[in-house]
């Protein structure tokens, strides 16, 4: 059985990133390059031309930033693109916005060919957090916690925070299932109902949120 290819646009200003990351990527038969954008307007444009699977947003760029770019890709399209910035500084409050804002990771720009491709398959292919440490990191030293916690902390049952815990921690659903001894279906059902009731697109804005609400230091 053939699978198909996952389908990238790469977003930056530079043109001479682009084609590194073109080169990179086009020799691996199981990913496609199918745009480029020079600028953040740019950027919406093609994605929402070409609907590709994942989105390489560089977080500056000219006439809207990249962190703008996510929210409208995000906002506009039903079925909307996994976004990993692309960044040259990790603890950039840039990086961080454009994680609030609805992308799914983030990776560095001086991150060698084998992560650049293994990023791009697991934003596409898996239920895994992107570098779960390096955004911990960020949300630990970035998160604009609430002055009280939003009413959703109280409606997580038991079940539903230790699922959360676990997701902030970047276990995966197999994972998860295994530490909380229950089946894989159910850690499924958990998380449905962790990003319903947090009001979050995936396991990256939960994180996110978990830490904005006080949530990671409440025993």
């Amino acid at each position: 059985m053939t699978v198909r290819a996952i389908r990238v646009v790469l977003a930056d200003d530079e043109r001479m990133v682009r084609t590194a990351l073109r080169a990179i990527l086009s020799a691996e038969p199981d990913l496609e390059v199918v745009g480029e954008a020079a600028t953040g307007a740019e950027a919406v444009s093609v994605v929402r031309e070409l609907t590709p699977d994942v989105v390489l947003m560089d977080v500056r760029m000219p006439e809207i930033d990249g962190i703008r770019a996510t929210e409208q890709i995000l906002a506009t399209l039903p079925e909307p693109p996994r976004i990993v910035v692309v960044t040259t500084f990790e603890n950039d409050s840039y990086v961080y916005d454009a994680l609030r804002a609805g992308a799914a990771g983030f990776l560095l720009k001086r991150a060698d060919a084998d992560a650049l491709v293994q990023a791009v398959r697991l934003v596409a292919r898996t239920d895994s957090l992107l570098f779960p440490s390096a955004v911990r990191a960020l949300a630990a030293e970035h998160a604009r916690v609430n002055a009280a916690p939003p009413a959703w902390v109280g409606r997580l049952t038991g079940r539903e925070s230790e699922v959360l815990r676990h997701l902030a921690g970047g276990l995966t659903n197999a994972e998860i299932a295994r530490r909380m001894d229950v089946g894989p279906a159910t850690v499924k059902t958990h998380v449905a109902a962790v990003l319903a009731k947090t009001g979050t697109r995936d396991r990256t804005q939960a994180v996110i949120a978990a830490y904005e609400a006080g949530f990671m230091n409440a025993r």
